[in-house]
């Protein structure tokens, strides 16, 4: 059957390309900051500089995980399922009881980053050198889970323009704030840094929500200990997913920083952040449309295949040039959002690049397991991901170097896609459309075709098939896109284009 010739799977593919430019459009503008921001510590204080930093942040990330309970996710879930009620009063205590368990939350993840200091700092960096700055960032623990819970009820509650511009207002902010500390302190200025970000993040989110809940309900102990409950219950699940995923980032930077030094770290690091931009907006798109849409038809199995099969392919065909023209122009790429310094890392976010097509390619599938509520096997496909990750980068690192740290990535969305798969076999009998195993060939092939040619041609020559097989692949990929949109629908350019 040609998926391409039926009303409703056009519509389908539709609202897939809508929401992915939507969201992606946000995030456009807050990945321009980011990379502001990047370039500006890169220049000012180098490698290491850009390690000090990513290592920070993930100190920073695992607290807020351990400390937020998984809160913000189920608090989403929670506010979306009492606007579903349409009872005002259930949708103001729901609120209520998250924005005052964030709060809580947030006071105990300062309390316990900063008593945990010293043994932080020891395990991170080998020495008590950090100290202060991990005492310090334990004050944007405070600050980053007071705002998820503002973020969360604004999400819940549908508000997605809102949410965008929180998310574009706080990375204004981040990059304001973020430039004069580090050229005024340098790398003194990176925990300020981050601590003031947090901040800002703070007042945004509040400015906005105070304006969409403004009612504090009258709350019974009962209400309250039903309402912490069922946030906690379902965010702990989320927490142990997000703990796994940021711990195995975590212990991976931790084995680069004890082979390589800190500014094999920030190559790491730099390579790691522009690998994940691009693929960025179409994962977060997934997360944000996708997965309610499968959730909801999770029971129909083929339907749930039909729609995972689409939206597949979509992000395939937006994924796949962008890869293949990273892959080609990496050493341009890292000497224009960072430094010449940084061209070391070119190698790396090649290997990134080929595991973020992997993983645009599995994420699919495993929403399956999500929308399924198959909670021990997302639990356990979790772990597993997390051990053979680990295993690889320190396998790899010992023996290739930082490269290792990147080829580990690959190497894991290898692995992760084959079990994936087989899961979702299992839960659903889900297969390949015929139109994705073609499309995931041309570029699977097209990609080691280029990394290829990056190892054992001179620049010139792999820069220009690389050139070559991006317009060849970009072209490809627009006339699949535009074969999945009615006429009608088209941008008007376009449209003329395809009518000629």
């Amino acid at each position: 059957m040609n998926m391409r010739e039926t009303p409703a799977a056009r519509h389908t593919y539709v609202q897939i390309l809508k929401s992915t430019m939507v969201i992606g459009g946000s995030s456009l503008v807050t990945m321009i900051f980011a990379v502001v921001r990047n370039k500006a510590v890169a220049l000012l204080l180098g490698p290491e500089g850009v390690g000090l930093m990513g290592i920070y942040n993930s100190i920073a990330d695992i607290a807020q995980t351990i400390a937020g309970l998984g809160v913000q996710s189920s608090g989403v879930r929670q506010i979306a399922e009492a606007v579903g009620t349409g009872d005002d009063a259930k949708i103001a205590r729901t609120a209520c009881v998250l924005r005052s368990v964030s709060i809580a939350l947030g006071l105990a993840g300062t309390i316990m980053l900063a008593a945990l200091a010293f043994p932080v700092t020891w395990f991170t960096f080998g020495d008590h050198q950090h100290v202060i700055g991990v005492a310090l960032l334990s004050v944007g623990i405070f600050f980053r889970l007071a705002s998820a819970g503002q973020t969360a009820l604004i999400q819940g509650l549908r508000e997605i323009s809102t949410l965008a511009r929180i998310n574009m207002l706080a990375a204004f902010f981040a990059t304001v704030v973020t430039i004069p500390l580090v050229y005024l302190f340098g790398a003194d200025g990176i925990v300020p840094s981050l601590v003031a970000a947090a901040g800002a993040t703070l007042l945004v989110s509040w400015w906005y929500s105070r304006r969409v809940l403004r009612d504090t309900p009258d709350l019974s102990g009962a209400q309250f200990r039903e309402e912490f409950a069922g946030l906690v219950r379902l965010g702990l699940v989320f927490m142990i997913s997000g703990l796994l995923t940021l711990g195995s980032a975590y212990v991976v930077r931790i084995i680069v920083l004890q082979q390589g030094g800190v500014a094999a770290a920030g190559l790491y690091q730099a390579a790691w952040a522009l690998g994940s931009l691009y693929a960025g907006f179409i994962l977060q798109a997934m997360g944000t449309d996708f997965y309610p849409r499968l959730t909801a038809i999770a029971k129909d199995h083929a339907a749930c295949n039909r729609l995972v099969n689409e939206q597949a392919q979509v992000s395939m065909l937006l994924a796949g040039p962008g890869v293949l023209a990273t892959l080609t122009f990496a050493p341009f790429v890292m000497w224009l959002f960072y430094s010449p310094e940084f061209y070391a890392a070119a190698n790396l976010l090649r290997w990134i690049c080929l595991g973020m097509l992997l993983r645009i390619i599995a994420w699919p599938m495993g929403y399956i397991v999500l929308a399924k509520g198959e909670e021990a096997v997302f639990f356990w496909t979790e772990v597993a991901a997390t051990a053979v990750h680990l295993g690889l980068a320190w396998l790899l690192v010992s023996k290739f170097g930082v490269a290792g740290s990147a080829a580990a990535f690959f190497g894991l969305y290898l692995w992760h896609g084959v079990l994936i798969y087989m899961f979702a076999r299992k839960l659903t009998g889900f297969r390949w459309s015929t139109a994705n195993r073609r499309i995931g060939l041309v570029f699977l092939a097209a990609s080691a075709l280029i990394f290829s040619a990056t190892l054992i041609l001179p620049l010139w020559q792999a820069t220009a098939l690389g050139c070559l097989a991006v317009v060849l692949s970009g072209l490809y990929a627009l006339k699949l896109l535009v074969a999945l949109v009615p006429p009608e629908r088209l941008p008007r350019p376009i449209r003329k284009w395809v009518l000629r």
